[in-house]
């Protein structure tokens, strides 16, 4: 167990490192300037303050090392190139928290009636409640979540005035952009739910159970549902990890100060320290999502177990 950790441990750091440095090489090999229309009006000897004072001046091995050392010792990702004066680290914990908010809850929301209507399906399968929950999750994958934010803000918004249009502050805020978000786990979950439900409930030991008197209780929620959790257990980790990434389209329809509107920007504006940075934390909570996942799978089937390789 131990030496399974310290070698899963060992796979995320080279991963991580691999990350870094094919994210750096790919940004600063790129042809241009890298300050781009921030600097190429301005006098040459100012240009050249201005790439020095961001290391651009050296080669970009230098420039990659020094880079390392300062991530590494200091944990500093730079300073943006777009916003100047503030640093990667600084937008980002100004942004995440409220992309994460959004995506938290729209997950809480989306996520359980996509589970229960997945095994409503299986238990009605081939009856109206399935052929509603496979439509309904068809629909709820299928609609843009930029169509159904604007459906939203018109109907609730708008017309009823039960929530504001636009804007951040107190939860009332977050209620329609969490909805709009969590609306295709809806669909996702529901189909999944559903195809895995039916596949323990053919297994043959939950036949066994059935036929040696288990309830049908017992059989829900003692062997069932904890069977049928693994698969849903892949995809719901990583959804958790990417909720920190916020979502450009949401974010502006409904003026959220999110981090998602830091993605379009940093690549239009060539902010090469901020696309290596958001890359970085997206890679980092993705692997340790990962991660999490081979635990949680032992956690929830005892039959699991992390071994040693040999």
């Amino acid at each position: 167990m131990k030496k399974y950790l310290a070698t899963r441990f060992m796979h995320m750091l080279i991963t991580i490192f691999l990350v870094i440095t094919i994210t750096f090489f790919m940004m600063y090999l790129l042809p241009g300037n890298p300050l781009g229309e921030l600097v190429e009006k301005l006098p040459e000897d100012v240009q050249a303050n201005y790439m020095a004072k961001h290391g651009l001046d050296k080669p970009v091995y230098t420039q990659y090392f020094i880079y390392l050392k300062k991530l590494v010792f200091h944990g500093d990702l730079g300073e943006s190139f777009v916003n100047p004066g503030r640093s990667v680290v600084s937008i980002l914990k100004a942004g995440v928290p409220v992309s994460s908010r959004i995506g938290f809850q729209g997950l809480i929301f989306g996520i359980p009636i996509g589970l229960l209507l997945g095994i409503l399906a299986a238990y009605k399968r081939g009856k109206v409640m399935d052929y509603f929950t496979m439509f309904l999750s068809l629909l709820c994958v299928s609609i843009p979540s930029f169509v159904l934010a604007t459906v939203l803000q018109y109907f609730f918004a708008v017309k009823m005035q039960l929530f504001p249009v636009t804007g951040w502050g107190s939860f009332i805020f977050t209620v329609l952009p969490s909805i709009a978000f969590g609306v295709r786990s809806i669909g996702v979950h529901a189909r999944y739910m559903r195809t895995s439900w039916l596949d323990v409930m053919n297994q043959d030991y939950v036949l066994a159970a059935e036929s040696i008197g288990f309830s049908r209780t017992q059989l829900t929620f003692k062997i069932i549902l904890r069977n049928a959790m693994l698969p849903i257990v892949t995809i719901i980790v990583p959804e958790l990890a990417l909720i920190f990434t916020g979502t450009f389209v949401l974010e502006t329809i409904f003026s959220i100060p999110g981090i998602g509107s830091y993605f379009i920007s940093s690549v239009t504006g060539r902010d090469y320290p901020m696309i290596i940075g958001q890359t970085i934390f997206i890679a980092v909570m993705y692997i340790f999502a990962m991660f999490l996942v081979d635990l949680l799978y032992m956690a929830i089937d005892p039959r699991i177990r992390l071994t040693d390789s040999k």
